[in-house]
């Protein structure tokens, strides 16, 4: 009888998988809507615990963080035309840049879960840059 009601409390018992998402994000040099030194997706939204993997699709770009929540590490630069992956367990807004393409306003953002923190006085220098900045801080609303 004991083995009848164990098959059954696994028979009916939802199966729940708390998986983590990973979200592909390529560098590019040229996005199919004509826009030049980009990532693929200027704004990634997702949960805490969810990973962003940048892949360069040409070689000479890599992802540098520039702003990021209070308390947050931010991680060196990654290097040069190699895949990275960051997993990002503290909710905020986390704004990044190719740091060779960065005045030709190559920046993207990570909203994680409620993406609180203001990036809009984050340093970024050249006038492609802070009008790209304008533009990602108009798409957060």
């Amino acid at each position: 009888m004991k083995n009848i009601l164990a098959t059954a409390a696994l028979i009916f018992t939802p199966a729940f998988s708390a998986q983590a998402a990973d979200i592909t994000v390529d560098m590019l040099n040229k996005r199919d809507d004509g826009a030049k030194m980009v990532y693929s997706q200027d704004v990634v939204r997702m949960d805490v615990g969810d990973s962003v993997t940048w892949v360069p699709t040409s070689k000479g770009h890599n992802v540098e963080i520039i702003a990021a929540p209070d308390g947050y590490d931010i991680p060196k630069k990654s290097k040069l035309s190699k895949d990275v992956s960051i997993t990002f367990d503290t909710p905020g807004v986390y704004l990044y840049q190719c740091t060779p393409h960065k005045t030709m306003g190559m920046l993207g953002v990570v909203v994680v879960g409620d993406g609180q923190n203001d990036i809009s006085g984050a340093k970024v220098r050249g006038k492609k840059a802070q009008e790209k900045l304008a533009e990602l801080m108009e798409q957060l609303g």
